[in-house]
């Protein structure tokens, strides 16, 4: 079997760790998980593992990947037969799009919300400047759900844009986002979706102390 390695940081509050995580679930590759905090005592450590000091990371048969995006590519190339991405061309140009789309933007809803999968507030105050990027969210959502049928973005099953936006559903579900029924119900289709009910799993596992992070959210 093929030796691969994922670099992580906290599953309970590393959005990107998990977006990394369920990528590689998505393609079927088998990895070994490499825990590492991002606070400044493993600055060093994760120098070594990557020029970003990011995380996830993934090594591979001699290739060192950051960044998502990058990695959901780099998974796809090897393992086209996992579907990763739509099989029809302009719903898997619409996949790419909003993926990348939840990549680079979305500031305010990060910062507003940060990922915490131990929690759930039943009233959180939202920060106004967040508003916007919940709505582009749901609008996002329910143009896909709509488009093509769900329970995932894209059919029947899920793709590399369910596991962006896996992240977000989680933040909807920890503060109580209010939000429409089809986007209440796919946050709860994600969260039964079988990798994340494994990683939310281990995030109820980790310790409840634990050191300041500095992750990407």
């Amino acid at each position: 079997m093929t030796q691969a390695e994922l670099t992580l940081s906290s599953k309970t509050y590393s959005a990107w760790s998990l977006r990394g995580w369920l990528l590689c679930k998505l393609a079927g590759l088998e990895v070994t998980e490499r825990v590492v905090e991002n606070d400044a005592s493993n600055r060093a450590e994760l120098l070594l593992l990557s020029p970003s000091v990011l995380v996830p990371r993934l090594t591979h048969e001699g290739a060192s990947v950051w960044d998502t995006l990058a990695i959901a590519e780099y998974l796809n190339e090897l393992y086209p037969q996992a579907g990763m991405y739509p099989a029809d061309r302009i719903a898997r140009a619409h996949c790419r799009a909003i993926s990348g789309e939840i990549h680079s933007g979305f500031t305010n809803l990060r910062s507003a919300l940060p990922m915490n999968l131990k929690v759930r507030h039943k009233t959180f105050p939202i920060f106004s400047g967040a508003k916007p990027d919940i709505d582009r969210v749901e609008a996002i959502w329910q143009e896909c759900l709509s488009t093509y049928g769900g329970p995932f973005l894209f059919g029947d099953r899920p793709t590399i844009a369910d596991a962006m936006f896996a992240p977000v559903t989680q933040r909807f579900l920890t503060y109580a986002v209010p939000c429409s029924p089809q986007s209440a119900l796919y946050c709860t289709t994600v969260t039964e979706w079988a990798p994340m009910a494994e990683w939310l799993d281990a995030a109820r596992a980790e310790p409840e102390e634990m050191a300041e992070l500095e992750v990407e959210f």
